[in-house]
């Protein structure tokens, strides 16, 4: 498995400390932000996933606690918009670059406005796709919340 991803490439040029690991993806997996933390021993409240939206028919990037379910009204709150739901699978693959259980919010081919759980940024350090299936990126929230530009708000029901 290759380390450099468009995600890593963006985040090491940016200057912003992360660290990555590594795991056994399990294509069968449900949920995989819960297998993932599953197969790296860690917590699955530290583990983010990244949700490609449609608000207001525009495209935006959510990252939540992979435990958590998001609430779309709390999204479409977070961006000032009057609805919001889950972007197409291949429509999320196709703006992003990555494939579907593989989306980073980093090096994503569009820049898209994002929102983090602000419950997620009390965190030291939390993990989120690196850009590929089996890899994560470890960093601070801060340092999350301020290479992408993110807003923190509430997003979970």
């Amino acid at each position: 498995m290759s380390r450099t991803t468009p995600a890593t490439l963006m985040l090491a040029k940016s200057g912003v400390p992360f660290a990555v690991a590594t795991y056994d993806y399990d294509s069968s997996a449900e949920r995989v932000g819960l297998q993932a933390a599953e197969a790296m021993g860690v917590p699955a409240s530290l583990v983010l996933k990244t949700l490609m939206v449609e608000v207001d028919g525009k495209p935006a990037c959510v990252v939540v606690p992979s435990d958590q379910e998001v609430n779309m009204k709390k999204v479409a709150a977070a961006f000032g918009a009057k609805s919001a739901q889950m972007m197409k699978p291949v429509d999320a693959e196709r703006l992003t670059g990555y494939k579907v259980g593989g989306i980073s919010p980093f090096g994503q081919r569009k820049q898209v406005p994002t929102a983090v759980e602000e419950m997620a940024t009390l965190e030291d350090e939390v993990y989120l796709n690196g850009g590929q299936r089996g890899l994560q990126i470890r960093m601070r929230p801060d340092d999350l919340v301020k290479a992408l530009g993110a807003r923190a708000a509430d997003l979970i029901r």
